[in-house]
């Protein structure tokens, strides 16, 4: 099955930038290449007059239409499917791919999914509880000076998903679970988890971690994600109940 390409459920997302100067050349380079959303996390500076000035009157609507979020977590929450840029590697920053990979993997998504490219702040990039968030991290390859301007930066990866939509049609891809539906669910994991000793409860986080790394390459959908939580709500009610036939039996031995 076929769908049509589109653009218009891709958006850019900048978390706290410092200078109102890259929000606006940012507005401008997704205004180039056919996007037209961009979201900012909790900017530093957010002077409107300063942005406008590198947008130019082309994207003013652009910025005319930025959206505002305190947290991360708030921004993502209807996204389906979030793409985290970085320049540092190793650690937790394992599985990288490059912009032209990514592309070709987003641009069939955007068909009936919602879909973000997250860059963090110009002096040092996306934190580890940020990747959290991340179902896939994507890394412009340099020579040897690996830091890139953030404007610049958002212009290679909307340029790679312009080039990739350009094609012409991609095969249909279904609707994938919201990060706000994602992280219900990791919450719930994470509490059965601890509740029957399976991960450590004095560091869950390194754990769970590991399991989101997991279900992310899966891509799970809405109805996949109500499955594991039915799933952790009977081991919720079996846990209980084993422990109140626990203390009946205690019960009826004295």
């Amino acid at each position: 099955m076929r769908g049509t390409i589109t653009l218009e459920n891709i958006a850019i997302v900048l978390k706290q930038p410092r200078y109102p100067e890259n929000i606006g050349a940012a507005a401008r380079s997704i205004r180039n290449m056919g996007i037209g959303r961009l979201l900012v996390v909790d900017p530093e500076n957010y002077d409107v007059e300063k942005i406008l000035k590198l947008a130019t009157h082309e994207a003013a609507d652009i910025v005319e239409q930025i959206e505002i979020y305190p947290d991360t977590q708030t921004a993502l929450a209807p996204f389906n499917y979030v793409a985290g840029t970085t320049a540092r590697l190793g650690g937790q920053r394992q599985a990288v791919i490059c912009p032209s990979r990514l592309a070709e993997r987003i641009i069939p998504m955007s068909k009936n999914n919602q879909v973000a490219i997250l860059f963090g702040p110009e002096d040092k990039g996306l934190s580890n509880e940020d990747l959290r968030f991340c179902h896939a991290l994507v890394n412009i390859p340099t020579a040897e000076f690996s830091s890139i301007n953030l404007a610049h930066a958002v212009m290679i990866m909307c340029y790679e998903l312009f080039k990739v939509s350009v094609g012409g049609e991609t095969r249909f891809t279904p609707r994938l679970a919201t990060r706000h539906e994602l992280d219900g669910m990791y919450d719930q994991l994470k509490d059965v988890l601890i509740r029957i000793d399976f991960i450590n409860h004095e560091n869950p986080d390194y754990w769970m971690n590991r399991l989101r790394q997991f279900f992310s390459r899966m891509q799970l959908r809405a109805r996949e994600v109500s499955i594991l939580r039915g799933i952790c709500r009977q081991i919720d009610w079996y846990s209980d109940k084993r422990y109140e036939d626990g203390l009946k039996a205690k019960e009826n031995k004295k």
